[in-house]
């Protein structure tokens, strides 16, 4: 079975054709982040007027790249949540108008859950599928979570963010040493220069399987302000402060995640979200999971970003276990 898969949750337009859950035909995504660089955050209004005018494109360009027809389809897999509504709107009033015409089965799918999917693709990290049970990690701009999975279809929720999801600090972060937008990528690239241990800072909620880090994020602005009190931040002081904070994410991610498969007695992990592209994070976790004989399944970084193909792998999956939707508008909204 070809599936199509629809993702506009965000600022984003993307169009991907999976073969069968795994193989990864055509993954075409527009993106509309220039638009939203100077604003120093995504604009809705823009991001779903965006996405109408590239969405038709995207995904003709996804059925020529995957050599397929509509005809050839045999499932719409489109995003139905959590997103923006106006986002939402657009993808998923495209593909229930695609799948009406053509007779073509459509289901709705969770983008949160779909990003812990992305290491199941033949793209990952692995040539093999992860065995249920197994713990799931979304670390993104949105959401930071932590999952029980038995199966596609039956999970738990084991440990969520409070507040500030992981990607929404790293972003702020860089805001506030005025590093640019999107910020995640901008942190990393100056804390490779600069020392970690240079400040301390810390993540809340270190007893339980919950994560803060608005309490981090306000740490580094009083920092930040400190040090301009006393004359203009220098470049090594940007570093020494993006290090530190970057080193403290990670380790509530990575300690959190490892505490989660010891209480459940797991020794299988997948990772998904915009973060786990971090090359840092990934160093770390992948660290402490060999000391805890620990298997880990990481999307690749391309596949760690909003994408259709992730929508598509696990819709082909959901539609075999006999889910269905008739995506009557119920949006899930951030």
């Amino acid at each position: 079975m070809h599936v199509l898969g629809i993702e506009t949750s965000c600022d984003e337009t993307g169009a991907s054709v999976v073969y069968k859950g795994r193989k990864i035909c055509s993954n075409i995504t527009a993106s509309s982040l220039k638009l939203h660089s100077k604003y120093g955050g995504v604009i809705p209004e823009i991001a779903s007027r965006a996405q109408l005018e590239y969405i038709n494109f995207t995904v003709d360009a996804a059925l020529k790249k995957a050599k397929i027809k509509v005809s050839d389809l045999g499932l719409i897999a489109v995003t139905k949540g959590p997103g923006l509504i106006g986002s939402l709107l657009v993808g998923i009033s495209f593909a229930k108008t695609l799948s009406f015409a053509n007779k073509i089965p459509i289901i709705g799918i969770d983008h949160v859950h779909a990003h812990m999917y992305a290491p199941f693709l033949e793209a990952g990290s692995s040539k093999k599928m992860p065995k249920f049970p197994l713990m799931g990690l979304v670390v993104s701009g949105g959401h930071t979570s932590l999952y029980y999975f038995k199966n596609f279809d039956k999970f738990k929720v084991l440990g969520e963010t409070l507040d500030d999801a992981a990607g929404e600090a790293f972003d702020k972060v860089a805001k506030l040493l005025k590093l640019g937008y999107p910020g995640g990528p901008l942190v990393e690239k100056i804390a490779q220069n600069g020392n970690a241990k240079a400040y301390s800072f810390q993540c809340g909620n270190n007893d339980d399987l919950n994560f803060s880090f608005s309490g981090i994020k306000t740490a580094v602005l009083y920092k930040v302000r400190d040090i301009e009190r006393r004359g203009k931040i220098s470049h090594r002081q940007k570093s020494d402060l993006a290090a530190s904070f970057q080193a403290a994410a990670v380790s509530s991610l990575v300690n959190k995640a490892m505490l989660a498969l010891s209480r459940r007695k797991i020794k299988t992990l997948v990772v998904g979200g915009g973060v786990a592209a971090n090359k840092y994070f990934r160093r770390k976790l992948l660290e402490e999971a060999a000391k805890n004989s620990v298997k880990v399944f990481i999307a690749p970084q391309y596949l760690c970003t909003d994408n259709a193909a992730m929508i598509a792998g696990l819709g082909y999956q959901l539609y075999r276990l006999g889910k269905k939707d008739n995506l009557s508008f119920r949006p899930i909204l951030y």
